[in-house]
């Protein structure tokens, strides 16, 4: 076979697979806007570089710290991390099936029964909006400390910033992070393949040089570090450990963002599941591994590390010394960085989907592609924008702005659980994609489901039983308030959603040859200036 053939194969190969993937996008009600640049490896990377493991782990570090020290950053970890391996592959059955930008909400609709996929549809697109934004928010916030916990390290302790500095700095990167999130889909794509080297470099330096540098003082016995429960917390150990599974759940979290990539990824049936449940697996061992070399590594005063401003950069300070943890923790900052800039990639496409079939506000501003770089530049800016918004709770306190990170979960796992239920309770007729668990999917579903269920309950609870009016989780309050206002907005007389949204709204005309679609519908103009005749997507 002569090296013309072969170029000539790879090529038929790769228009093929474009063509599938357009084709199989036309059925689900969508035309091809976006151009099918991410790779295989690159659809892992956007997820797995949100999880961005290492510097996650330091934002979160608070959480496991009080609520059983070493263990819980260990086994709740390794627990965590199993559970929602179920979770991931639940979602992963219905992206391979119907892989759209639009994902939950779009599953949503297609899976439940008529009478009810409307308001679903409306509430998971919501949820899901909610949660990415605040995803966006909590891992820039995490960023900024991280950028001020530089500067009190440079400082010998001697700076401590203020709310009003940290707010400064996290706009400054919620910005710059939008400047980057406008480039063209190619470059965007491109980036995930150094995240991820970067990624998995940090965490194995990591996971080597930290026992190796640690003065003894500070090393620690297996007792201390994997048996000894530490809980100072206040509630009842069981409750606790359970409670210490915010910081795996926070870390891998925000899987779906390969999903709100599809329509940019090649063979997305296939690399879109595979993508989320590598990059959980991934996490759930390396991270396991991260948490044991720091149990090991970071001394008995778990207090002391629980009041500084960043526990990881102390541990690191008492083990690699002043100098080298700024070098270690540049790359550190860096890594969280990208994790924002990605973050916000798959932010700006989920609301760039749900505002192309008009339930945002502003989505006819929202739903515009740049003609210069191909990509959704204003839903990117609406994110942003959004995302600094909600950062304004930390001049509310502390545990207001602890509250964003809760929501990144709780919100997006309302998304994550509606459709996996859906599938199996809806009047639907699911044909599942080429990654298919089989006998094994309705086990699964019940197990994420079940999981989710407990734990967006748990994460509603204050970090400690006795709160005052500074102390109290805001989540349920931040959460409840503006799912609130969007059921408002649903039922807002004359103007509310009740009387136009749809679902999902085709952008293109479905080949005869597909098969049959739902009934013809009448929507309003998203601007509202005529009316228009939309056809509904297909039951899956």
């Amino acid at each position: 076979m002569t090296k013309g053939t072969v170029e000539s194969d790879f090529v038929n190969r790769k228009e093929a697979i474009q063509r599938a993937d357009e084709e199989l996008l036309a059925t689900l009600g969508y035309k091809q806007e976006f151009k099918r640049a991410f790779k295989p490896i690159e659809v892992f990377g956007i997820a797995f570089s949100i999880i961005g493991l290492l510097p996650s782990i330091s934002s979160v570090l608070f959480y496991a710290l009080p609520n059983g020290g070493g263990p819980a950053m260990v086994w709740g970890w390794f627990v965590a991390s199993v559970f929602i391996l179920f979770v991931g592959m639940s979602m992963a059955e219905l992206a391979s099936a119907a892989p759209t930008s639009g994902g939950l909400y779009f599953w949503t609709y297609a899976l439940s029964s008529p009478r009810y996929r409307n308001i679903l549809c409306w509430i998971v697109g919501y949820a899901n909006t909610i949660g990415n934004v605040a995803a966006v928010a909590s891992i820039d916030w995490g960023c900024a400390v991280q950028v001020l916990a530089a500067a009190t390290i440079g400082s010998g302790g001697e700076f401590s910033p203020t709310s009003a500095q940290t707010f400064g700095v996290y706009c400054a990167i919620v910005i710059s992070n939008a400047v980057v999130c406008c480039l063209g889909t190619t470059v965007l794509a491109r980036l995930q393949s150094f995240y991820i080297f970067l990624n998995i470099i940090l965490c194995v330096a990591i996971i080597i040089a930290l026992p190796i540098t640690t003065p003894s003082e500070f090393k620690n016995t297996a007792k201390f570090a994997l048996g000894e429960f530490n809980n100072f917390s206040g509630w009842p150990n069981g409750f606790a450990f359970i409670y210490s599974f915010l910081a795996p759940l926070w870390t891998i979290c925000s899987f779906d963002s390969s999903v709100h990539i599809s329509e940019e990824a090649s063979n997305a049936a296939v690399a879109v599941p595979w993508g989320i449940v590598g990059a959980i697996a991934i996490a759930g061992v390396l991270g396991t591994a991260i948490n044991i070399a720091l149990a090991f590594c970071m001394g008995t005063d778990l207090q002391g590390l629980y009041d500084s401003d960043q526990p990881m950069a102390d541990i690191f300070v008492n083990s690699f010394g002043q100098k080298a943890t700024l070098g270690i923790w540049a790359i550190v900052v860096i890594v969280q960085y990208m994790m924002g800039s990605s973050m916000l990639l798959s932010a700006s496409r989920q609301t760039f989907a749900f505002s192309r079939d008009g339930a945002l506000p502003f989505s006819g501003w929202v739903y515009r592609m740049n003609k210069f770089t191909g990509t959704p530049v204003n839903s990117v800016w609406y994110c942003s924008i959004l995302s600094i918004l909600m950062a304004v709770l930390v001049f509310a306190g502390d545990q207001a702005i602890n509250a964003v990170f809760a929501i990144s979960v709780s919100a997006l796992y309302i998304a994550y659980a509606v459709p996996i239920v859906a599938r199996f309770v809806g009047d639907n007729d699911f044909k599942p994609g080429p990654f298919n668990l089989g006998a094994f999917s309705l086990p699964c579903a019940i197990i994420a489901v079940l999981f989710m269920l407990v734990l967006g309950v748990i994460f509603l609870f204050p970090e400690t039983p006795t709160v005052t009016a500074g102390d109290m989780n805001y989540t349920v309050v931040v959460l409840g308030g503006v799912l609130g206002l969007s059921l408002v907005w649903y039922y807002f007389p004359k103007y509310g959603g009740v009387h136009w949204f749809t679902g999902p709204v085709r952008t293109i005309d479905i080949p005869e040859s597909v098969g049959s679609t739902d009934t013809l519908e009448n929507e309003k103009d998203k601007k509202g200036e005529s009316e228009a005749a939309v056809t509904s997507v297909p039951v899956l």
